[in-house]
């Protein structure tokens, strides 16, 4: 089969790889229809998170059609899935709290042991997330074996195509989550640091849950434009002083909520982040955390933090003394995607929201190098690329 692999920092290849197996009686396999690259799969493409290995698959927002199941599969051949990006085994502890991204269970043994040194604990495996994760082949691919395929894929209806549901594999529960994070009351003001995807569907998902007004921080045009389509009002941080702008905005107060839907790869000329980015790029453990840092700042007192954006390693300077005087929340953590899809698809089924909004390029997975880069290097324009194999 064809698949996207990583081939070394900043280079992506499409090649002819294994087809997938079935070596558990709970495993299925899917023919890929759709997939997408994702603002977090750039952090792999950067060479910033750790045990990405050479021909590794990438891809985890994918769905498609049954071809295979094992015996214990719940799935039949044929049926159409959404894929969550989080692989859980439905039966420990974690699970048992849906808890998915928690689970104990669906690392294998022998990729454990560098997790827990790394944080303390085994994470749950991901699809096409490096080797701390479990390894697993991703979706950027023809083919895919899924583990658990009697807890995790969702069957979808035949009718709703591809685009409008292939964003519940990630993206669309992400932004729902982090919004449900943020602890929203009605007529809160939430700021949001980063029009991404992940950031444009947390503005979505915070006036599906009533918060009176949303301020979206970015520093790129035409990713402000569509946080203004959303109802959003924008904050160019090339243009104002956030911080300043914030205080005006809110009566001094600060916003109720803020949410980093940015992550360990900040941008920005600051000098927290200039340090920051020098300590990654000679290969320690940073993650660049300026807008973290920055949206502590500006939470108003007993305010609440969510943090949906991806951190893998240390944070320097992190404002410990502000978050605890002010009386802060945080809440964070890979999202517990199946936990969250069917009341989102009952959404889209009825109209309520169309994710589809966000797809600016559609291209064939031999292109998926050119994929990466725009998505990457034009943000301008390129939202959110969409690959069919």
């Amino acid at each position: 089969m064809r698949a996207a692999t990583f081939q070394g920092k900043g280079k992506i290849e499409v090649r002819q790889m294994p087809d997938p197996q079935i070596v558990n009686p709970r495993d299925a396999i899917i023919e890929v229809t759709s997939t997408a690259i994702c603002g977090s799969d750039l952090h792999l493409y950067d060479g910033v998170i750790p045990r990405v290995e050479k021909d590794d698959i990438l891809g985890h927002e994918f769905m498609g059609r049954v071809v295979e199941v094992g015996k214990e599969s719940t799935l039949a051949v044929g049926q159409r899935v959404v894929v969550p990006f989080t692989i859980f085994c439905g039966q420990c502890f974690y699970c048992s709290k849906e808890l998915y991204s928690a689970c104990d269970n669906s690392c294998p043994v022998e990729n454990q042991e560098e997790a827990e040194m790394a944080f303390g604990h085994p994470m749950a495996g991901l699809f096409g997330y490096s080797h701390l994760t479990g390894g697993y082949a991703g979706g950027q691919a023809e083919y895919v074996r899924l583990p658990y395929s009697d807890v995790g894929p969702m069957v979808v209806p035949e009718d709703i195509p591809d685009d409008r549901l292939l964003f519940l594999s990630d993206i669309l529960p992400t932004g729902w989550m982090a919004a449900i994070n943020a602890d929203i009351e009605p007529g809160d003001t939430i700021a949001v640091w980063g029009c991404g995807p992940v950031g444009l569907f947390t503005i979505l998902s915070a006036f599906q849950q009533r918060a009176g007004r949303v301020i979206a921080i970015d520093g790129v045009p035409g990713r402000l434009a569509l946080a203004e389509s959303l109802g959003a009002e924008p904050l160019n941080y090339h243009e104002t002083n956030v911080l300043d702008a914030l205080k005006q905005m809110t009566g001094g107060m600060g916003p109720d909520a803020v949410v980093d839907a940015v992550g360990m790869e900040a941008h920005g000329m600051s000098i927290d982040n200039i340090s920051d980015r020098i300590k990654q790029t000679v290969g320690l453990p940073q993650d660049r955390a300026h807008v973290l840092r920055q949206a502590i700042m500006a939470c108003r007192k007993g305010g609440r933090v969510s943090m949906p954006g991806v951190y893998g390693g240390q944070a320097d300077h992190f404002p410990l003394g502000a978050f605890m005087q002010k009386g802060l929340q945080l809440k964070t953590g890979q999202t517990h995607v199946r936990k969250y899809t069917a009341e989102l698809l009952d959404l889209i089924e009825r109209d309520v929201i169309d994710p589809s909004f966000l797809i600016s390029h559609r291209l064939p997975l031999d292109q998926a190098a050119d994929g990466y880069r725009n998505f990457r290097d034009n943000q301008d324009e390129w939202t959110k690329v969409v690959l069919q194999p």
